[in-house]
């Protein structure tokens, strides 16, 4: 039998939802572990708010360190944004890093899940630009002279990029700079990185590709390391829902179900980058990130 790299599989729905929320379009956390008969078996969680999700998340893992159980950890936002976003904000250091720092510290996030993202938007948009672009969607009460309700222009040569390599890659995610409205994966990623950043710090883990490399992995890698966090795009693993499922819920069920499927074939380790030298690599290692099977 191939050697896994992973014994549990976590995978996260997120929402940036301002009030809170369960059913479709809220947060759904999959997990995929042994049971007590060692067997692997799926549990469904829907946590009316981030901060309950959070302590649902950080409970999972708990549990998984204490049985010595390495655990995936997917989640359905960019874990980092567009190349040249930290130097356009004058953030030091490691750009992922510092613009997670910067959503930890900027962010402010309620128990009832009332949260601040649109003024961090337009505090971004000022500091990043001087005018209402790069970030754009918002509802007409949190509309602002630094952050308008509908997308003010297309990006231009000169602008930060609309899209991370890896969005262009597999042709489908919204772009990060959406605030607002259907898909907004813009307040998901602004109030889910403090969220990632808690977790991680808690434990010993590992955000893929920031601190793996972009490469295939191997169990060597990821020797002393309790969980790896990365990005998922849920879509991409076609679950059909079941008898009494909803289509979030079977999402978070098919990314766990496929990963545990290409982890015991030991085919799992191939997606985490390519095997080659790629001209991206840097951006991607740096600054963006990748969407985990999408493809190199």
């Amino acid at each position: 039998m191939s050697q896994r790299l992973f014994q549990a599989y976590v995978m996260v729905d997120w929402s940036a939802a301002a009030k809170p929320t369960t059913g479709p379009d809220s947060i759904w956390i999959g997990v995929l572990k042994r049971n007590v008969r060692f067997q692997m078996a799926f549990e469904a969680h829907n946590p009316p708010t981030r901060a309950e999700a959070e302590r649902v998340l950080n409970g999972v893992l708990d549990d998984l360190k204490r049985k010595s159980e390495r655990a995936l950890v997917g989640f359905d936002f960019p874990l980092a944004f567009p190349r040249g976003t930290a130097a356009a904000l004058r953030l030091k250091g490691e750009p992922w890093r510092a613009l997670m720092d910067f959503a930890a510290k900027e962010v402010k996030d309620k128990p009832d899940n009332s949260n601040n993202r649109f003024q961090v938007g337009a505090k971004m948009n000022r500091l990043m630009t001087g005018e209402a672009f790069p970030f754009w969607g918002a509802p007409a009460r949190d509309e602002q002279t630094m952050l308008s309700a509908k997308r003010p222009r297309e990006h231009g040569p000169g602008d930060l990029p609309e899209f991370r390599l890896a969005e262009q890659a597999i042709k489908g995610p919204s772009s990060i700079w959406k605030l607002y409205y259907q898909g907004s994966v813009g307040g998901q990623a602004l109030t889910g990185l403090p969220v990632i950043k808690r977790l991680r710090d808690a434990r010993t883990a590992k955000l893929w590709p920031f601190e793996t490399g972009w490469k295939p992995l191997t169990g060597a890698d990821l020797a002393d390391v309790d969980a790896v966090f990365a990005e998922i795009y849920p879509s991409m693993y076609a679950a059909k829902p079941n008898p009494g499922e909803i289509k979030d819920q079977a999402q978070v069920r098919g990314a766990c179900e496929r990963s545990n499927a290409l982890d015991e074939k030991g085919q799992l380790g191939a997606l985490f980058g390519p095997a080659k030298e790629d001209a991206r690599r840097e951006a991607v290692e740096r600054e963006e990130g990748w969407i985990l099977g999408a493809p190199c």
